[in-house]
């Protein structure tokens, strides 16, 4: 088989646009229970343990640090955000305003990650041409 990293940059994309995905659900989760008493808004880490990765090849191209990356290590990871914080008397921190701007957001990102994948393999067919 090849040894080559074609794909490196795809299989960044790929694993970004999926973490997009998953924040989407849980933005729509957060919308959902906007009203729910003790409900505590909900949010995805993932660019930041990206950043991390790269950094971690610290004197390196940012061609290198992609092919080093651990993509099995790369996940998006769920989490509670201000859980001791609240907007109201019942416990429940979801601002419905911030929520939707955050899921417009979101979806462009989406959008644009979904581009820059396209443009990808556009790349690679024309190469392969």
């Amino acid at each position: 088989m090849f040894n080559t990293s074609v794909f490196d940059y795809i299989n960044v994309l790929q694993k970004t646009a999926d973490a997009a995905w998953i924040r989407n659900d849980v933005i729509a989760n957060n919308i959902a229970n906007a009203t729910t008493p003790g409900y505590k808004r909900q949010d995805i880490a993932f660019e930041d343990e990206l950043s991390k990765a790269l950094r971690h090849s610290r004197y390196k191209s940012m061609d290198a640090k992609v092919a080093d990356l651990k993509m099995n290590r790369l996940k998006p990871r769920t989490y509670t955000d201000s859980a001791n914080y609240s907007y109201r008397m019942d416990g429940n921190n979801v601002d419905i305003e911030t929520e939707n701007v955050t899921l417009a957001a979101n979806q462009l990102k989406y959008n644009g990650l979904t581009e820059c994948l396209n443009q990808e393999f556009k790349n690679l067919q024309m190469v392969m041409k």
